[in-house]
């Protein structure tokens, strides 16, 4: 469910359309992308959008409930976790509701992003640097 105003019309319009429990993708440039989701290609150039810019204006909007992670994340890339982790803890106190983490294989991550309502690729060239965010009510 939408909160704000996002500039960005199809990912405008992928979170306006959302109900509970479903799930929004944000990736890094080399995450391979279904064919079934929405495609919403943002990526301009190495590091461009960074992955935490776009996972900003996404939690600003929505309503997140839970978030999926790669385990490897946390061991290849543990200084840009920390930051997501950081921004997600402040995002559950300003909704006022708790964001439960779950951590799978990086096998399992891709595997569910096939079910995701959409893939948004970033320029992100950090290793691992992927999130699905599971979608929550705002009452």
């Amino acid at each position: 469910m939408k909160k704000h105003a996002l500039l960005n019309a199809p990912l405008s319009h992928v979170i306006a359309t959302m109900g509970h429990t479903d799930q929004l993708v944000v990736g890094d440039a080399g995450l391979p992308i279904p064919a079934a989701p929405e495609r919403i290609d943002l990526a301009v150039s190495q590091g461009v959008p960074r992955f935490m810019d776009v996972v900003r204006a996404i939690t600003e909007e929505m309503q997140i409930e839970r978030v999926i992670m790669a385990r490897e994340f946390t061991e290849v890339s543990p200084a840009l976790h920390a930051e997501l982790l950081a921004h997600l803890q402040h995002i559950a106190e300003s909704q006022n509701k708790a964001i439960v983490f779950d951590y799978v294989s990086h096998e399992e991550f891709k595997l569910a992003t096939h079910t995701s309502k959409a893939v948004v690729r970033t320029g992100e060239c950090t290793p691992y640097a992927n999130v699905i965010f599971v979608s929550g009510v705002v009452f």
